[in-house]
Parts: C-alpha cells; sequence; structure tokens
C-alpha cells in the first residue's frame, strides 16, 4: 500500500508510521538476529521508512544491526537515533550526559556503528538536568552545521524546555510515550508541539504490547525489561486489564458496524486521530520482532476508524484508570518533571 507522506517539522517528511529498533533487542526477550533483519527489510518492503534507534539499545548492537539493511537501502530510509542515556535497557541507566563534548562524542559513535555519512533526525534522548537544555541544543545545532545530523528531536521533554529549545534551533520532532493507555502529554507537551510547528512521535503506541491483549504477568519473561516499570507491576497488570477490555469492545463495536480492525489497530488509529484533532502531524513508531506484526500495525494507516462519542468516553475511563507510573522514575519522563514544577 502507498500511503501519503507525512511533514514533521523543519520539512522533515517521513513515513506515516514508524518503526521502532528497540524491540530487535534483548529487552522484551530473547531475539533472533536473521529475524530481526528479515523484520526490518520487511518493514521497509511495506512502506515503512522511517527507522528509529539508541545509541543504547543492546550496547549499540541495535545501530549495528540497522546499519546491515542501511548498507542496502539508505536511500529509502529516514534515521533517527538518539543519545544522552548511559547504561541498555536491559542492565539499567548509570547517567545521562548532555554536555556538548559528550554530544559530539556519541554521534561519531553513531555514525560509526550506522555505516553512514548523515542521520536524519538525531535526538536528546533524555534530559540532563545539571546542563542548560540551550547548550546541549547548541552542541546538537553545531552537528547540523558540520553536516553530520539534518534535523533535530527531543525525547521526553517538558513544554517549556521544547520552547527553551526552539528558541536555538528548529525542532523537528518530539519522542514521547503516547497512547490510550499514556495520556498525560496531552496536558501540555502536545498544545506546545502544535503551537511551535513540531511533529509528534509517540514510542510505545501500544503500550509496550500491552494494549494487543497479549501481555499479562505470565508471558513476562524473568529478563523483560517490563518488569521494571510500575503498570506492569503482576498487581498492576490484573487492575489494568481494564483498559485491554475497553479496546477490545471498541473493536468488536467496530467490527459489528462494519469497520473491522485489530485491538493493536484501534489503538494506532485513536493515536492518528488524535494528532489530527489537535493539531499536529503524528507519527507512532510500534516496534516488533514479527513481520506478520508490521503487517497488522501497517494496515491501520488505512483506516478512518469513525469511533462514536460512547466509545472515546469508554476509552478515556478506562485511561483514566490505569495503576502505576508509565516510568520507574517519573523525573525521567516529561510527566514527572512537570508535576514537581506545577
Amino acid at each position: 500500500m502507498n500511503a501519503a507522506k507525512v511533514r514533521l517539522g523543519d520539512g522533515l517528511t517521513v513515513s506515516p508510521l514508524g518503526f521502532g529498533g528497540m524491540a530487535l533487542t534483548p529487552v522484551y526477550g530473547d531475539v533472533d538476529p536473521a529475524e530481526a533483519l528479515q523484520t526490518l527489510h520487511h518493514a521497509v518492503d511495506v512502506g515503512v521508512s522511517f527507522i528509529d534507534t539508541a545509541d543504547i539499545y543492546g550496547g549499540g548492537s541495535n545501530e549495528e544491526l540497522i546499519a546491515r539493511l542501511l548498507k542496502e537501502l539508505r536511500g529509502e530510509v529516514q534515521l533517527a537515533t538518539k543519545f544522552g542515556l548511559v547504561g541498555t535497557p536491559s542492565t539499567g541507566y548509570t547517567d545521562i550526559r548532555g554536555d556538548a563534548d559528550y554530544v559530539r562524542q556519541a554521534v561519531d559513535r553513531s555514525l560509526r556503528r550506522l555505516g553512514t555519512d548523515t542521520i536524519d533526525l538525531y535526538y536528546m534522548h533524555r534530559r540532563d538536568l545539571r546542563v542548560p537544555i540551550v547548550e546541549t541544543v547548541e552542541a546538537m545545532a553545531g552537528l547540523v552545521q558540520a553536516g553530520k545530523v539534518r534535523h533535530l528531536g527531543l525525547s521526553e521533554v517538558t513544554a517549556e524546555e521544547l520552547r527553551e529549545a526552539s528558541s536555538v534551533h528548529p525542532i523537528a520532532a518530539v519522542q514521547s510515550e503516547w497512547s490510550i493507555w499514556s495520556r498525560d502529554v496531552e496536558r501540555s507537551v502536545v498544545p506546545a508541539a502544535a503551537e511551535l510547528g513540531v511533529g509528534f512521535v509517540p514510542y510505545s503506541p501500544l503500550g509496550r504490547g500491552f494494549l494487543t491483549g497479549t501481555v499479562d504477568a505470565a508471558s513476562l519473561g524473568s529478563n523483560d525489561f517490563r518488569r521494571n516499570i510500575p503498570r506492569f507491576a503482576e498487581e498492576a497488570l490484573d487492575a489494568n486489564q481494564g483498559v485491554v477490555a475497553a479496546v477490545q469492545s471498541v473493536a468488536a463495536e467496530l467490527a459489528a458496524a462494519g469497520q473491522a480492525a485489530t485491538p493493536a489497530q484501534v489503538a494506532l488509529a485513536w493515536l492518528l486521530a488524535q494528532g489530527r484533532k489537535l493539531g499536529l502531524p503524528v507519527v507512532p513508531i510500534p516496534g516488533t520482532r514479527r513481520a506478520a506484526r508490521i503487517d497488522e500495525n501497517w494496515g491501520a494507516v488505512a483506516l478512518t476508524l469513525d469511533f462514536t462519542a460512547a466509545q472515546l468516553e469508554k476509552l478515556d475511563a478506562a485511561a483514566d484508570a490505569v495503576v502505576g507510573s508509565r516510568s520507574a522514575d517519573p523525573n525521567w519522563v516529561s510527566e514527572g518533571r512537570e508535576q514537581r514544577l506545577s
């Protein structure tokens, strides 16, 4: 299916759905490298050209995996990667670095691993509170001037941080968790992005798989990264099945009305509709290890589901009843820092 490209901020144009590369490292369970590469190729084959990674995924191995795709298909891919976190998702993070020296070192390491001369979208992965954000963005802007980076992005920033950063250099995209069960960014970050002409790239748009109805306490392995997240604690998972039931109920109602969609497609279509409603371009980046899930997720792009007011109220109510934070340390995401300032 050929789908219209989406223009984020600063003139960056990407596919209407991206691919989150973290799933292709052993954070949700073991990964077969050959299958991972096949999944990446399949994503590009169906039309997903926006590929997202980070230097800490697999300790750099995710960038090296994507380099194998880029070797054949660099011209067909809009490449995003991130810097700033020190450590790995599976072993834990030990620091956040946003100083200028680290920015310059990090980009050179990523370019080597990726086997490319230029990164299309370079994100600050998390905010280093020891460094004024304008200093970090000034260093990132220097990478644009040097030709190493084309566009700049920020992940998990507050509305005020986004405004400060935008005063230094145009920001193409904000990446934060946003989904049916993670709505906090709608309070101030999303309106600020819309105001400033910045695109939004929701990560974990399927709630790290939870909204698909395929995740419960029994399905999480001992080395699964999600065990570190409060809303995936066993008692919280049981309480949060209500949001899954709401998504499944809406999917069943839509199917009865002749609009067949899986729960995953409902979740993605809802998010795309939220972007239209709130006035900014939204490009979710679901990740998966399976090619079949690529097809399912991409299918949401073609759907314009007519959610009724009652269905939207059902999803809103389920989101309001979610138990547990979306981060083990709320200060590492925009929600925690905005609550602290309010």
